[in-house]
């Protein structure tokens, strides 16, 4: 937000993020403060030791003493919105589906570590939504973008990380195929994130880039193009919606509030709220926890206060964060617009037991 508010376009976050990687190269973090760092930014090694056991990691993640425990050691804080592991990874269920689109139109997916090992029911409903519109969805081998590493000082391992999904993606962008992620944040580092932070501004680098959409703001362009499948179900709910910081810094507007706008129906409360106060791993840090708590509050009430049965967000970690502080569930908007199409998903339960709102209809001649 301090890159999107200053009138002049210093870009703080940057100049934090560099200062951070000088610190760690020059040893001046503690070693608690960088092993907590390094534990925080490696989403994708969490994700890979806690999801195999996602009963047991989730049970020891619930417990208090274990939470306490981490608490002290690790800084960590006790009450952060840490997610729950998925029993399936995403990449293991869209592998073993039977596919049977075959198309001349295809998209790569980029579902980054959130969808891989906490909610594959995003990437899941990602899938349906992209080949409902006639795509076939292709997702490559691919790493953590290294977002987290980045926002941590962790340069060099987010270096890595990044030059392995070059690798893999530039067969795709050189054909002209687009690439499209529901994590905003992933999307934004391809973007720009990484190529700024590590100087990395290689053609592939640059090429990649250039493929890079949000899903939203792919749907969109087909919706203002006209090759947008329109043919939604009535939504009967009236829901809070916020963008996320990251989501902002992409610079195009709020294309989920506007594909959301399509479904007949679907009231959106849009949020005016800046932030919601996590900041990637900030949040979760022990000495940061209640200022991220306080530059959220307002967004907390806005969410508690619209009596709605659940809210969305496009970011993983603002979804967390606004289900830690207010226990109302946080959906992604590619959900809503899944569930639009007719598709049962992850918001069926919801939609059982939500009160749906009356929506006029037009009466006869």
């Amino acid at each position: 937000m301090c890159n999107l508010a200053c009138p002049t376009g210093v870009r703080i976050a940057e100049i934090n993020a560099r200062a951070r990687a000088h610190m760690v190269v020059s040893g001046k973090f503690t070693l608690g403060t960088r092993l907590r760092n390094n534990i925080l930014g490696r989403s994708e090694v969490l994700g890979k030791l806690g999801q195999p056991i996602a009963p047991l990691a989730n049970a020891l993640l619930r417990n208090r003493f274990i939470r306490q425990m981490v608490a002290r050691t690790l800084k960590i804080h006790e009450k952060a919105p840490l997610p729950a592991f998925s029993r399936q990874r995403f990449s293991t269920w869209f592998h073993s589906r039977k596919r049977s689109l075959r198309t001349q139109k295809k998209v790569v997916y980029f579902h980054g570590c959130a969808t891989e090992y906490y909610e594959p029911w995003v990437g899941k409903a990602a899938v349906q939504v992209l080949e409902a519109n006639g795509y076939e969805v292709i997702v490559p081998p691919q790493n953590c973008c290294g977002l987290p590493l980045l926002s941590n000082g962790e340069f060099s391992a987010a270096r890595q990380y990044h030059a392995s999904n070059l690798r893999s993606l530039i067969e795709y962008t050189d054909r002209g195929i687009p690439i499209v992620g529901t994590s905003t944040s992933c999307t934004l580092t391809l973007k720009e994130e990484a190529i700024e932070l590590l100087d990395c501004y290689e053609p592939e680098a640059l090429t990649v880039a250039a493929h890079v959409y949000d899903i939203h703001e792919f749907l969109r362009n087909l919706w203002i193009e006209g090759s947008m499948n329109l043919d939604f179900r009535t939504v009967p709910f009236e829901i809070p919606y916020h963008i996320p910081c990251q989501f902002q810094a992409h610079r195009v507007g709020s294309p989920a509030y506007d594909i959301m706008g399509l479904i007949p129906g679907l009231q959106i409360l849009e949020s005016q709220a800046a932030c919601c106060g996590i900041a990637g791993t900030y949040g979760y840090k022990s000495e940061k926890y209640q200022i991220a708590q306080d530059v959220g509050a307002s967004l907390f009430e806005f969410v508690r206060a619209s009596g709605a049965p659940f809210a969305a967000c496009d970011s993983e970690t603002c979804r967390w964060q606004i289900m830690g502080a207010t226990s109302i569930p946080v959906v992604h908007p590619i959900e809503i617009v899944a569930a639009a199409y007719g598709f049962e998903g992850s918001l069926s339960d919801l939609f059982r037991e939500a009160t749906p709102r009356e929506v006029d209809t037009p009466s006869s001649p």
